[in-house]
């Protein structure tokens, strides 16, 4: 285990989480959006826990999400997090999670316990284990990480929103605050490849790690409104995302 990378992507994790608070309160007050929730603040217990189990496993392939799903990160601060998944993959347990500083009605926060699993994080950490094995044996092969960490939502229903369809000044230095923290994670852990889960991701680390020598490459999103990861039951997305993993060490 690389303490000192932990240490330093916990740091880096604790920039980011006050950076982006202030964008998202600038952004609320421009009303681009509605509400926002920032889980880096509110789950930053298990949060921390995750980089404390896989950023120094020693992994040079980072899986990049776009930002978190609403049963997922949003309620565990955890990329790609589902209730089962925290809980009997990863260990992750017993954790405080507090609640956004304006709840909306329609999103509660559940925490560890969250009631709905996160289908994505089912899918994607599940066909982890099988290939890789235990947490320790995935994270020495791959770390996941999402782009932006804030969940958008609009309407009376807080219909969720990903940032790429979201406009304005403030929400562009959002993202690219959201660069420079990929840029630090590359950096501190060695990375020398990036996949991003989807083609959103990708585009970001091409941008944002342009002339840094770093493989990029994508895999379909696993998410249950993706046509392709629906295709044949499955077994398509699993055949196109283990195509653009690193081979189990």
């Amino acid at each position: 285990m690389n303490n000192m990378a932990v240490k330093l992507l916990i740091k880096s994790a604790i920039r980011l989480k006050e950076d982006v608070e202030k964008f998202a309160d600038k952004m609320i007050l421009e009303r681009s959006v509605e509400a926002i929730y920032n889980p880096l603040s509110y789950a930053w217990n298990p949060h921390k826990a995750f980089i404390e189990l896989g950023g120094g496993g020693g992994a040079k392939t980072l899986l990049l999400g776009m930002n978190p799903g609403p049963h997922g990160m949003g309620q565990m601060g955890i990329p790609f997090a589902a209730t089962s998944i925290v809980r009997d993959l990863l260990e992750i347990k017993d954790l405080e999670v507090y609640q956004p500083k304006n709840i909306h009605p329609k999103r509660l926060i559940g925490g560890l316990n969250w009631h709905k699993e996160e289908i994505s994080g089912t899918r994607l950490w599940n066909l982890l284990s099988n290939f890789y094995g235990n947490k320790d044996e995935i994270f020495a092969n791959v770390y996941v990480l999402n782009h932006c960490p804030l969940m958008f939502f609009n309407g009376p229903n807080a219909t969720n929103i990903t940032p790429d369809k979201i406009s304005g000044s403030t929400v562009k230095k959002l993202i690219e605050r959201c660069d420079q923290h990929l840029r630090e994670v590359i950096e501190i852990m060695d990375i020398e490849e990036v996949v991003g889960i989807g083609k959103y991701s990708e585009r970001r680390a091409k941008i944002a790690l342009e002339g840094l020598g770093i493989n990029i490459k994508s895999c379909w999103h696993p998410s249950p409104a993706s046509p392709l990861a629906n295709k044949n039951k499955g077994v398509d997305w699993r055949k196109n995302i283990i195509s653009v993993l690193p081979s189990p060490k």
